[in-house]
Order: structure tokens, then C-alpha cells, then sequence
């Protein structure tokens, strides 16, 4: 098709944008979740540091959770540059990210194929499809998006090379693959891809092999061989790129261990392509996790999908002359799953959303360019098909609109993955993990005895007991839940840290000191096991190594309120008062809302003369929690300093309905008459 108005491609992309735009908004108010955004942003000290030299060292030498993906820490240390930890900013980054890979491919395709309108399709349907959600509204997989953009950039590049071949044209094609797996190894078939494009349709295959009804091509054809050699070096590139994947997920412990076999990989992996082309067609009933069958999937669900796998390779097949884009679109389909289609076992899942990102592309190219050629053998008038397309485009957006609300709280979300999927372990864990750190004890105990339930080998189950225990108040059960966690799990930090902290509650000192000295050599970096480690001394009287477990801390974690107040108080044990004032007024800042903070930074005014500013900060802490008796009787004892009769009275009369004693040692204090 020969494209007559040339800012009629600017136009659909600029429409694409505006509409992705409207759908996708609602991800600015978004929060982050505890899911995979903790360990890539919110409790990632090199990430919180924002853009420098140490983060840019720590981006290609780190190999953290699991990945290898120096860009990607790039790009989220550049969102804390300019956002902070505000998760909207992260969100709508993501957003604009799409939006640019929706006007990306819908180029390249254009360029490639000079159909406009099938091209204009298939970036419509990518840009609205609700499998590409989790992709988008979920920060943690910035990745996913990130090398897509570069990738989409490769395979620009790799159309430019094709129109005229050369080293320069070459080499920029390989280094943006390389960008796109220094963002994610995802792209590591995409050398397999230039081959089908060379197909079909860039139409570099000369002989037996071009299509028919394609006229003469006007790019440099050349033999099958050739073509495979000139990809030989972004082989190598992938190739090593998926021996440095396989060891940073192997030291993460990311890889499944061996007991699920290489039948029951394979199995999962037939049953998981016949699941994508099913929420392809019917995209309801998403989940950000679904559970791995194991072992247990019914033969005849593992035979069902051999068939179907084996009838649509058929019928490409056969029409490979005829219809070549069917051939090109399953074969992209099929092999930009392979690295996430889990013969390699990488996290519990059978499937996963996210992974359909770039794989999606290829469904909607046989789409694209087969109904036409369909539809035309109907003889369908063309504004039907035009209506029949619209419908389908709104359809998807309406359903992705709704799928974007279920990431709005770690709440919803893995409440709808429990409402869609049965018999998920990780669903109830991970919120009850949430309604723990929220405090919601009552909440979280369904969801541990159901995790408990389906999965009692779990360590992070029994973790997550343990710290609920702890919360309650039942040491001596947290002691065994932790324990057990351990058990299954010896290297596990957290663990080790909170049996720590649990001990020190229970004065078994000697084994605190143990306990936490083995969390700090298994995670030095994570500012809880520093803070446990600061009360422990704490509370043994070592106030200078209390000081110095602290400020770790905060170093690890410059947000960390609880341990800028315990520095505080550290400090104020060592008789640092002006050190322990500054540090107050930090953690006071950071949770205006925490009494404790100002009733310690009125304590240290008070013992530093600044009777004002005492003042000030006493009536914060009870502003905050007008139950707290101290807190009154602090600032009674203030005013009667300052020469403020009648307002130590005032006080006098509120702590009354609080704390007689307290209140008769203030009246001791004011004297009679008052």
C-alpha cells in the first residue's frame, strides 16, 4: 500500500498516544507495591541514592534480585532523581515508555511493509491489550518496557541495514541489542526474528524461498547461509548475555531446584503457549500470579495443546508461500517465548503476563494482515471491517482500563489474583505479608493459615508467622515459626534478623548477639538487620556501637524513621545532645505523625535549655496521641519552668483523666492555689 499523505502516519501516532494516555492515566495515583517494587526501588539503597558514580558502578557490578540489568537500575535511579519515592512519577514513566514503543513498532512495521493501516492495527492492538498491563502499571518491571524500546530500536536499525548493507548500519544494530539486554536478556532470540524478517518481510531470501504475489523486491537479496553468518556476532552477544542471566539467577536462588523435572518443564511450557493464545483471544480472568501445576497437569490437557500447537505450525506452514506474515507472526510468536517459557524454571509461576510484551506482536501481525485477505473473500464492505475493528480496539481498552484498577494498592491486586486463581500459596502470602506491614494482625491470619495450608514447606510462609507472632506479642511461638523458617531456608537473613530481635525481647542475649551477627554477615546492606542490631546494643549498654548499628541504618535507608529515632536516643545515651536533637528533628520530619519523634525531640530541648521549642514539640506529641500521659506531664513540668501557671494548669486537668499519679506529681509541682 503506498502511503499518500505523509503526516497521516504522525497523526495515528499522535492519536495512539493521547488514547493510551487517557487509559493509562489512573496509574499516577498509584502506590508501589511490596512486590517486587521494594526490592527495585523502595528498599533498594543504591536505587534511593538517585543517579552517581557509586550507583553507576553498583548497576553493572550488582547482579540483585536475581537479574543482571544495568540500564534498567539506571533508569530507576533516574526516576528517584527527579521523583523521589513518589510512585506516580515512577508509574507514568512507564507510561510514556509505552506510549513510545506503541509509535515504535507501529514505524518499524510501516517501514518494513509500507501497509499503513494493518501496521496502524497491530500498534493499537499492543498498545491496549490487557495482557500488556502487568508490563506497564507494575515499576518493577521497567525492564520489560525498557527493552522492548531498545529492541524496537534493533529492529529499526536492523531495516535500515537491510535497505543498504554496512559496517556502520551493522554495528548500530548491535548496540542497541546490546542496550536492549543490558535492560533485559528477553531479547536474546532476536537474532532468530531478523532471520524470519529476512523472509518475509523484508524479503532478503532470494530462490525457492520468496513468497509469492510479493513483486520484486527492492532490497539486496542473498542465500540462507549468508544471512546466518551476518548474525553470528549478535549471537554472541546474546550468548553471553544468557551465561551472565543463568549465574545471577542462579546465585539468587531464582532457578527452580531440580525437582521439577524436565518432563514436567516441558509439559507446562506446551500448556502455557495454548494459555497465552487463550487470554490473547480471551483476556479476562488476569492475574499477577499463577500458580505452577508441578507434576499434576492431566495428560489429556498436555496432548490437547500438543495437537493444537501441531495443527497451527501445520497450517503456517502450508500456506507459507501464500500467507507469509502467518508463518513470521507464529514463528515470533513462538520464539520470543522460549526464554520465559520455563524449560529454564525461573520463580514459581506456570505463566506470567508480563511475558507476552514483545511474543503478542507476532499473534497480531497474523492477525493484521491474514483478515484482510479473509475478509475480502467475504466480500465484506470496508466500512464493516473498519466498525469490526473499532469495536475490537475499545473493547480491549474498556477491559485494560479495568485490569490498570486492580494495580492501584498491593491490596487489590493479590486480592483479584485469589479471586481469579485457585490454590495460590504466593497470592496469600504475599497479602499477608502486606496486611502485616500495615498492622492488620486480624486481617493476615487467614491468609497464613492458608499459605501454611497449600504450601508448608514454604520458608517465606513461615517467616511471615513468625513476624506475626512476633507483632503479637507470642515470642516463644515466633522463636520456633522463625526457626522452622530456617530450617528449610539456612541462609536466610531476614529470618536470622528477626529470630534476633525475638531473642533480645526474651533477654536470651547470647543467642540475639548470635542471630544477628549471622543475618549481618548473610545481607550487610539491609538497614533492618542494622537496626535490630542497634537495640541489641542497646540494650546490652554499648551506646557508642548502638550509635554506629544505627547510623548504618539510615545510611542504607535515609527514610527509615524508627531508626533515625533510635539514633537519637543512642546518641542521647552517649550524652550527644546536640547530635541527638538533629537527628531527632530527622525522624520527626520524616513521620510528622509519630509522637515518639517529638516527644524525644522535646525531652532534648528540655535538657538543652530551649524551653520554646520543647514546648512546641510536647504539644506535637500529644496533638498525635492524646493518651499519652508522659508526654503531658512533660510539657505540665515545661510550662511551670517557662512561668506558665495557668497552662501547667490546663494540663494538670487533662493529665487527671490519664494518669492520677503523674497528674499528682504535677499538682505536687504547680502548688496549691492552682
Amino acid at each position: 500500500m503506498i502511503i499518500k499523505s505523509k503526516s497521516l502516519p504522525f497523526t495515528i501516532s499522535l492519536l495512539l498516544a493521547l488514547a493510551i494516555l487517557l487509559v493509562y492515566v489512573q496509574v499516577g495515583s498509584h502506590e508501589f507495591l511490596f512486590y517486587d517494587d521494594n526490592m527495585y526501588v523502595t528498599e533498594n539503597p543504591p536505587v534511593q541514592g538517585g543517579l552517581s558514580w557509586n550507583g553507576f558502578v553498583w548497576a553493572f557490578t550488582a547482579m540483585h534480585a536475581g537479574n543482571w540489568h544495568p540500564l534498567t537500575w539506571l533508569s530507576h535511579m533516574l526516576d528517584v532523581q527527579m521523583f523521589g519515592l513518589n510512585p506516580g512519577g515512577h508509574h507514568l514513566v512507564n507510561v510514556l515508555l509505552h506510549v513510545t514503543n506503541t509509535a515504535l513498532l507501529f514505524l518499524v512495521l510501516m517501514r518494513m511493509t509500507g501497509a499503513l493501516w494493518q501496521s496502524a492495527f497491530v500498534a493499537a492492538l499492543f498498545a491496549f491489550h490487557p495482557l500488556h498491563v502487568e508490563s506497564v502499571a507494575w515499576v518493577a518491571e521497567r525492564k520489560d518496557i525498557l527493552s522492548a524500546f531498545f529492541g524496537l530500536l534493533t529492529l529499526r536499525a536492523y531495516v535500515h541495514y537491510a535497505e543498504q548493507t554496512g559496517v556502520q548500519r551493522y554495528v548500530l544494530t548491535a548496540l542497541m541489542l546490546a542496550l536492549g539486554l543490558l535492560s533485559k536478556p528477553m531479547l536474546v532470540t532476536l537474532p532468530f526474528l531478523f532471520l524470519l524478517l529476512d523472509f518475509w518481510p523484508l524479503l532478503r531470501i532470494g530462490g525457492r524461498f520468496q513468497p509469492v504475489h510479493e513483486g520484486t523486491p527492492d532490497r539486496p537479496q542473498t542465500t540462507v547461509s549468508r544471512l546466518l553468518v551476518e548474525k553470528v556476532p549478535m549471537l554472541a552477544l546474546c550468548a553471553a548475555s544468557s551465561v551472565v542471566t543463568v549465574i545471577a539467577q542462579k546465585r539468587s536462588g531464582a532457578v527452580a531446584d531440580l525437582s521439577l523435572d524436565i518432563g514436567s518443564r516441558l509439559a507446562n511450557a506446551v500448556v502455557g503457549y495454548v494459555q497465552y493464545i487463550g487470554k490473547t483471544f480471551w483476556p479476562l480472568s488476569l492475574s499477577v500470579f499463577y500458580p505452577h501445576p508441578g507434576a499434576a497437569l492431566p495428560v489429556r490437557q498436555i496432548a490437547g495443546a500438543c495437537l493444537v500447537l501441531v495443527l497451527l505450525t501445520a497450517v503456517v506452514l502450508l500456506l507459507l508461500r501464500r500467507s507469509p506474515w502467518l508463518a513470521v507472526g507464529w514463528f515470533w510468536f513462538l520464539g520470543t517465548l522460549v526464554p520465559v517459557i520455563g524449560l529454564v524454571q525461573v520463580g514459581a509461576q506456570s505463566i506470567a503476563d508480563r511475558y507476552t510484551y514483545i511474543p503478542l506482536i507476532g499473534i497480531f501481525i497474523m492477525i493484521a494482515w491474514e483478515a484482510p485477505v479473509l475478509l475480502g473473500s467475504w466480500r465484506l464492505r470496508q466500512q464493516t471491517v473498519v466498525t469490526a475493528s473499532t469495536v475490537v480496539i475499545v473493547t480491549l481498552a474498556a477491559l485494560t482500563w479495568v485490569q490498570i484498577g486492580y494495580w492501584k494498592t498491593h491490596e487489590s491486586l493479590f486480592r483479584h489474583a485469589l479471586s481469579v486463581t485457585t490454590d495460590n500459596c504466593l497470592a496469600h502470602n504475599s497479602l499477608a505479608d502486606y496486611l502485616i506491614r500495615k498492622d492488620d494482625l486480624d486481617g493476615a491470619e487467614f491468609h497464613l493459615q492458608e499459605t501454611l495450608r497449600l504450601c508448608p514447606e514454604n520458608e517465606a510462609a513461615w517467616y511471615n508467622l513468625g513476624v506475626w507472632q512476633r507483632k503479637r506479642g507470642e515470642l516463644p511461638e515466633a522463636v520456633n515459626s522463625l526457626s522452622e523458617a530456617l530450617r528449610l531456608k539456612p541462609d536466610y537473613a531476614n529470618a536470622w534478623s528477626n529470630l534476633g530481635a525475638v531473642y533480645l525481647a526474651l533477654g536470651r542475649l547470647p543467642e540475639a548477639n548470635g542471630a544477628l551477627k549471622k543475618a549481618s554477615r548473610l545481607m550487610p546492606n539491609d538497614a533492618a538487620i542494622w537496626f535490630n542490631l542497634g537495640a541489641f546494643y542497646g540494650k546490652t549498654g554499648r551506646s557508642g556501637q548502638a550509635v554506629e548499628a544505627y547510623r548504618e541504618a539510615v545510611r542504607l535507608k535515609p527514610d527509615y524513621a524508627a531508626a533515625w529515632n533510635n539514633l537519637g536516643i543512642a546518641y542521647q545515651s552517649s550524652g550527644l545532645l546536640a547530635e541527638a536533637a538533629t537527628v531527632f528533628q530527622q525522624a520527626a520530619q520524616l513521620r510528622a505523625d509519630d509522637y515518639a519523634a517529638w516527644y524525644n525531640l522535646g525531652i532534648i530541648y528540655i535538657k538543652t535549655g530551649q524551653l520554646e521549642n520543647a514546648a512546641g514539640a510536647l504539644n506535637k506529641a500529644v496533638q498525635i496521641r492524646p493518651d499519652h500521659a508522659a508526654s503531658w506531664h512533660r510539657l505540665g513540668m515545661t510550662y511551670l519552668d517557662m512561668g506558665r501557671q495557668r497552662d501547667a494548669a490546663d494540663v494538670l486537668r487533662k493529665l487527671q483523666t490519664i494518669d492520677a499519679g503523674l497528674a499528682a506529681d504535677l499538682m505536687q509541682q504547680i502548688g496549691p492555689g492552682q
